[in-house]
């Protein structure tokens, strides 16, 4: 048995843009907001809530009124107007092109997507690619253009997050299988959030990649076919593999806590409405 899907699917994004946009499209339309947009406090005039006075607050935002029916003093937070930017990576190498249920990890990545920008788009929010190459902007057409950019495909095996054009303090979304360098990863998220920039990391992963079930003699390729590995008894890999994996999972996690970022996972067996709602609360209420 080889485990190595053909790279001919991988190209089926790229001239399917439309396609994916009306796939995720309808996933938007299924999500209910509930609300009114992502609100989180700043300088506007829609009252938002009260909250304790902390260390640093002038004396001119105490709300006295509010302060003087208990014993400790609030602050008044009115909802920020101004547009957010949120910046997407979207890994497009060859291993995201896997697929052992007929919908690849950046297809089911592209759509999650494509359907929280749409999202932040409807809430006034700026969108945009974190690799600078489409900056922040409303609209429709910049949807499209978004479409376009996480369809294109990559033929090297691990992907590799470009996150060069993050504007300081944006909301940046990095959704990947995280196969590739993890020291790279580290390096390219540490520098962002010295910039300010908050954000998630969602990884995806396929049905087979989570639980395993090769036994016997197995080829295994990586998508691109720079790495191959046969074994006459993959049952002995089982172990080692989960182990590697529950590690690489942990690894993430802390590097998403440690910078204030959040860390949730995907797997492609599950509706995407599940990655969608976690993506969006996650963003909703970043300061």
């Amino acid at each position: 048995m080889t485990i190595n899907p053909p790279l001919n699917a991988a190209f089926e994004l790229a001239s399917d843009w439309p396609q994916l946009l009306a796939e995720a499209q309808k996933l938007a339309q299924s999500f209910s907001l509930g609300g009114h947009g992502r609100r989180r406090a700043g300088p506007g005039d829609v009252f938002w809530q009260f909250r304790p006075a902390q260390a640093g607050d002038s004396m001119r935002a105490i709300d006295w009124r509010r302060s003087a029916r208990a014993d400790e003093q609030f602050v008044r937070e009115n909802e920020w107007q101004a547009a957010q930017a949120v910046q997407f990576w979207i890994d497009n190498s060859a291993a995201m092109q896997f697929s052992s249920r007929g919908e690849s990890k950046q297809h089911r990545a592209a759509i999650i997507a494509l359907a929280l920008a749409i999202l932040l788009n409807q809430a006034g929010e700026r969108v945009g690619t974190s690799d600078g190459l489409l900056p922040p902007q409303t609209g429709r057409a910049q949807i499209s253009a978004l479409a376009q950019a996480v369809a294109r495909p990559a033929s090297h095996d691990f992907g590799t997050a470009n996150t060069e054009g993050l504007i300081p303090n944006s909301l940046a979304v990095l959704v990947s299988d995280f196969f590739g360098d993890l020291a790279a990863l580290r390096d390219t998220v540490t520098r962002a959030a010295g910039q300010q920039v908050r954000g998630v990391l969602l990884i995806v992963l396929d049905p087979q990649e989570l639980h395993f079930p090769f036994q016997g003699r197995t080829l295994f390729e990586s998508m691109a076919g720079s790495l191959r590995h046969e074994s006459q008894k993959a049952d002995d890999l089982r172990l080692p593999y989960f182990e590697a994996l529950e590690e690489r999972k942990a690894q993430l996690a802390h590097l998403a806590q440690s910078l204030g970022w959040q860390f949730f996972m995907h797997d492609t067996a599950q509706p995407a409405s599940r990655a969608l709602l976690e993506l969006y609360h996650a963003l909703e209420y970043r300061r």
